[in-house]
This record gives C-alpha cells, sequence and structure tokens, in this order.
C-alpha cells in the first residue's frame, strides 16, 4: 500500500471514530435528563384524573392523565402510590375564545390554545428513592427538555406536598 492510500485509510479511520464520539455524547432527546424519563407510548388515550388551570405566568390550562396503576391508585386513594404509577400532566395555553363568547351575553369561555408541554412523573420507589419515589421528565414537541435545572425543579417543588399526597398535585376528579 503506498504512502497515500494508507495516509486517507489512518485519515477516514479517525474521521469515522470522532463522528461516532460526538453522536455518542449527543443528549438523547427522547428521554428526560436526570431521571430517565421517556415520554410513554399512548399517552394521550390513558384515563382521564382530573383538570387544572395554572394562573401567572404560566397561564395554562391543564389535563392529567394516568396509566391504569395511577387509575385505580386515584379511584381508591391508596398513597402512597405503587411503583409503576405513571401520570401525565398535558398543558396548553387558557386563553378566551372569541369565538364562543359570541354566543354568550358575556365574555366567559376560555379554552386550551396552543400547547406548552408534557410533564411525565413515573413512581418507581427503589430507583427515584433520593427523590421521594418519583422521577421526572418534561417534553415539548414530543422532545424532552434537557434543562437538567428545570427537571431537577420538578422534585424539589413536589417534595413540599404534604406527605399524605405522595408528592402528587393532583387529586382524583370523579
Amino acid at each position: 500500500m503506498n504512502r497515500v492510500a494508507l495516509s486517507a485509510t489512518v485519515l477516514g479511520g479517525l474521521i469515522l471514530a470522532l463522528s461516532a464520539a460526538a453522536v455518542a455524547r449527543k443528549p438523547n432527546q427522547d428521554t428526560s435528563p436526570v431521571y430517565g424519563v421517556k415520554l410513554p407510548h399512548g399517552y394521550r388515550d390513558w384515563t382521564f384524573i382530573s383538570v387544572a388551570h395554572e394562573a401567572g405566568s404560566l397561564n395554562d390550562i391543564r389535563a392529567i392523565l394516568g396509566n391504569k396503576t395511577a387509575v385505580k391508585a386515584f379511584r381508591e386513594g391508596i398513597r402512597p402510590f405503587p411503583d409503576g404509577t405513571v401520570i401525565a400532566r398535558l398543558a396548553w395555553r387558557y386563553q378566551s375564545s372569541p369565538r364562543n363568547d359570541a354566543v354568550f351575553p358575556a365574555p366567559q369561555s376560555f379554552v386550551a390554545g396552543a400547547p406548552t408541554n408534557v410533564q411525565i412523573s413515573v413512581k418507581d420507589s427503589k430507583r427515584y428513592a433520593a427523590s421521594g419515589g418519583w422521577g421526572y421528565g418534561q417534553f415539548e414537541k414530543g422532545k424532552a427538555n434537557m434543562g437538567t435545572a428545570l427537571v431537577q425543579s420538578c422534585a424539589a417543588c413536589h417534595a413540599k406536598l404534604d406527605s399524605k399526597a405522595d408528592r402528587v398535585f393532583t387529586d382524583y376528579a370523579p
């Protein structure tokens, strides 16, 4: 093999190795940092648990859904939640509806506007022991928010709840 061919082969191998290293360092946008939570397949078909409105700077409306384990625990008042509980919180901008208000005698209708994010809480008392048994993730447009500080703030905020709530803000809306 001549020197040019050998140099090209070595250079090609080096480029391939550097490319593989760069891909390995790229964060997986399907997996939330800190807890490794993923957006569950089929979560939009889960059972309705409740709704919420968050005022202030968030100004959103939320639907809270749960997998079968979560729904059973909510309905039966089981606390702490069993491992395998997964709760999805879907949020949209809270906005007035001029179309609906045109029908009513006064402006009064508010609806879900543009989607903002989906937050997932996963109960695994062993894997997430350091955060009270819960792992968290936030997703925007189907991709994990890679903000480590944001995701870490979930556990800190949920930890402020009364221990009877098992770090869950939502109550079941029958």
